[in-house]
């Protein structure tokens, strides 16, 4: 069971997404949260796998309750919430150790998708959204290339580029003419050597770096 937490100030919204989650075998709501002050203590109290944390809230944003929650020991997957496209705010989040954004008028789908997917860790939520993100605000002309990056094998750095566009393990698969094990596999080795949490920072790094 993925057990979840919704942030946001509007109790309509997260009423209807509570509706929604909590229709899926597989999903529990186990808190809520109307500000950001409330969501660390919520969390802190539920201990939940995944957090749905709006970004713009009164008391204290989602930004600042997000950083602060990173800070703990075993944090939770957390995924912000926008209304609008291209965020830099949510760009700052994912910089923290969020693991994406999604844009509150998302499919349902889509957005009960991107909850298991962001739980199991394995993929970027909305990669094209991302990386146009940090395309626009990405200041790699003064970040030199990382000494841990010069660790990478040449079959990693293939992969480390196809994973930075945002393709999944099967389009890698299916390009490099791996099984999806071994890409699996070449990815986790990836983010160890770059001490990197998951795909969103790996995309992250790459356009930090001039490397996408």
């Amino acid at each position: 069971m993925i057990r979840v937490v919704l942030v946001d100030d509007q109790a309509l919204f997260r009423a209807g997404i509570r509706m929604l989650i909590d229709s899926q075998a597989d999903l529990d709501v186990v808190g809520e949260a109307s500000d950001g002050a409330q969501a660390l203590a919520i969390v802190r109290e539920t201990r939940p796998d995944v957090v749905l944390m709006d970004i713009r809230m009164p008391v204290m944003d989602g930004l600042t309750a997000t950083a602060e929650l990173l800070q703990d020991a075993d944090p939770p997957r957390i995924v912000m919430l926008t209304t609008f496209d291209l965020d830099e705010a949510a760009a700052r989040a994912i910089r923290q150790g969020a693991s994406g954004f999604l844009l509150k008028d998302a499919d349902p789908e889509f957005l009960l998708a991107a909850i298991r997917t962001v739980h199991a860790g394995s993929a970027v939520i909305a990669a094209s959204a991302t990386r146009d993100l940090f395309a626009q605000v990405s200041d790699a002309a003064s970040r030199p290339v990382p000494d841990s990056y010069g660790q990478l094998t040449d079959r990693e750095r293939e992969i480390f580029a196809l994973a930075a566009r945002g393709l999944s393990n099967a389009e890698i698969a299916g390009r490099e003419f791996l099984s999806e094990a071994t890409v699996k596999t070449h990815i986790s080795r990836i983010l160890t050597k770059l001490a990197l949490r998951d795909r969103v920072q790996l995309v992250v790094f790459a356009f930090d770096h001039g490397l996408a």
